[in-house]
């Protein structure tokens, strides 16, 4: 290999003399001027030497760059060597930049010994803040100070709905409308049952990114409201279907976490769609602290969260490989360390916390002919959550995009008929955001039987010429 590199480089040598002597052989037959003429004439010679020569340069850079065994070769074998060339810069480009961001990412990272490094990763070094140990002592404490805030209007525990989308536009406008739709949605059902309503399109840690935004989130706002007892987390792709039913909290009163879920398939079958992390609510204590403690690690991006989707996989039933998501990590802790929070957490199965929109959607209008809310089951679902459509991302990662906002569309008007139904309207279809009047108008809007009729006899005589005159006018 040496010998052929050193063949080469005395090739180029000679090539790069044999220019230099034709060059100087050439402008030997000029005519020579005198004078201030011939320092400029000997300043273009000069410049035009050093461009030939960087000419001759670039041939042998190509020439062992390329593998070009001829510099003066035909263009298909010239093209044959840049083409293979080229095919292996993508490659050896992606490995660069690989090692340049993993280079970085050390940078960014504490100074760890080497022989701690494993040992770090495995306990989980990355944490949502400072600990806290005593968070149940301190919100008593506040409370106690604060008694008129821990109920709400209705004298029930406060509840606060979490909800939100990202800070910057949807990649489709149709996306952002859609938000919009989803946010009156949980409003309206909020001001129906006092509930109280946080919208967040802040992304407060920068490594919590996609599935793991609402840990963070959910932490900071328990830390900051001691006046709420439960914390209701939704997607902003899940919208409420029935606006009557109630949730039974008095249900849960020695449980920290409520799901809709299976035992059957969480504990059992360790199935990675046993429950769902679209909609659950999370009681505001140390328990519910300490699990945001134990789940956060495997969610920072890059490698604790690929190396910990790598363990999910291989521990949860039909679980794909991908990194590692919230509700996947959620199970494995339940499997894994049960003893410690399962006795706490509730998987619910009587309503529809969650409702998969794909076998419930297409059978509203039965629902509407055959059953009434109020239940929040199969037979008018609570809840009816888009898993798969991202409506402010990229349309048709799982489903059809024209599917997912028609869908959309009718699950929102949905329970909008139930809201315009006390204003006396009611959409035309499922498929439409025109309305249609369902009763005409009353003199006694609240029934209370207080409406009288208005006749002549009751108005002064001066209503009646204005009525009469604006009559003639009319006409």
């Amino acid at each position: 290999m040496m010998r052929e590199d050193a063949k080469k480089t005395a090739a180029g040598r000679t090539l790069v003399n044999h220019a230099t002597d034709v060059l100087s052989s050439m402008l030997s037959n000029l005519p020579i001027p005198r004078g201030r003429k011939f320092q400029r004439f000997q300043k273009k010679v000069n410049s035009l030497k050093l461009t030939i020569l960087c000419s001759f340069m670039t041939v042998l850079v190509l020439r062992g760059t390329l593998g070009i065994g001829n510099p003066f070769a035909s263009q298909t074998q010239f093209d044959d060597n840049v083409a293979q060339g080229m095919d292996m810069m993508p490659r050896r480009v992606l490995s660069i930049t690989n090692k340049q961001l993993l280079e970085k990412e050390e940078l960014r990272k504490p100074e760890i010994k080497s022989h701690e490094i494993e040992d770090s990763s495995a306990t989980g070094s990355y944490t949502l803040g400072p600990h806290i140990g005593n968070w149940d002592e301190q919100r008593a404490l506040w409370l106690q100070e604060h008694p008129i805030m821990k109920k709400n209007s209705q004298g029930n525990n406060r509840i606060l709905l979490v909800t939100g989308s990202q800070p910057k536009p949807c990649d489709n406008p149709v996306g952002d409308h859609l938000l919009l739709k989803s946010l009156k949605n949980k409003m309206d059902y909020c001001r129906l049952h006092d509930i109280d309503i946080f919208y967040n399109m802040a992304h407060l840690d920068q490594e919590m990114a996609g599935f793991w935004a609402k840990l963070p989130l959910l932490r900071k706002l328990m830390l900051t409201h001691p006046e709420v007892e439960w914390i209701w987390w939704m997607d902003s792709d899940a919208m409420f279907t029935d606006m009557l039913f109630e949730l039974p909290m008095e249900k849960y009163e020695n449980v920290n976490m409520v799901l809709h879920g299976y035992d059957e398939m969480v504990y059992n079958q360790k199935n990675w769609v046993g429950l769902n992390t679209g909609s659950f609510l999370f009681r505001n204590c140390q328990w519910s602290l300490d699990l945001l403690d134990a789940w956060a690690p495997m969610g920072p991006k890059g490698k604790a969260r690929t190396e910990a989707g790598k363990v999910l996989t291989a521990a949860l039933a039909g679980r794909p490989a991908f990194e590692a998501d919230d509700q996947s990590a959620l199970i494995y802790l339940l499997v894994t360390q049960k003893q410690r929070w399962a006795n706490k957490v509730f998987l619910e199965s009587q309503y529809m916390l969650h409702g998969y929109w794909i076998i419930l959607v297409d059978r509203y209008e039965e629902m509407m002919a055959n059953n009434h809310p109020g239940k929040g089951d199969e037979n008018w679902p609570f809840v009816t959550h888009f898993v798969g459509c991202k409506p402010c991302g990229s349309f048709g990662v799982d489903y059809a995009a024209e599917k997912c906002i028609s869908q959309m569309e009718r699950a929102f008007n949905f329970g909008d008929n139930q809201i315009l139904e006390h204003y006396g309207f009611q959409h035309q279809t499922l498929g439409t955001h025109k309305v249609r009047r369902l009763r005409n108008e009353t003199a006694d809007p609240l029934g209370l039987g207080l409406a009288t009729p208005v006749t002549v006899s009751d108005l002064d005589s001066s209503t009646v010429r204005v009525s009469v005159n604006n009559h003639k006018a009319s006409t």
